[in-house]
């Protein structure tokens, strides 16, 4: 088992409630399953929202395996306003 931390912002904290959380995941979980759990947590409010995905402060732009310890962010498009 690992533990990551996902850092909520924008549309995601609104959705899941919570700036931060920590998930217990199996050994070789991905991004991308990672994503699929936070957007069945926020019950349909992310499904029309494209996220990037950063991994310890660094975009990933594919599928990526996650470590023990990893920081996750989920972050929404850009807002203006």
């Amino acid at each position: 088992m690992i533990k990551v931390t996902i850092k909520c912002f924008s549309q995601v904290k609104y959705a899941l409630g919570q700036n931060e959380l920590v998930f217990e995941l199996e050994n070789g979980s991905t991004s991308s399953n990672l994503e699929k759990i936070i957007r069945s947590k926020a019950n349909g409010q992310l499904d029309d929202i494209s996220l990037r995905i950063a991994i310890n402060q660094h975009y990933e732009s594919e599928d990526t395996e996650l470590k023990d310890g990893d920081e996750v962010a989920f972050i929404p498009p850009v807002q203006g306003g």
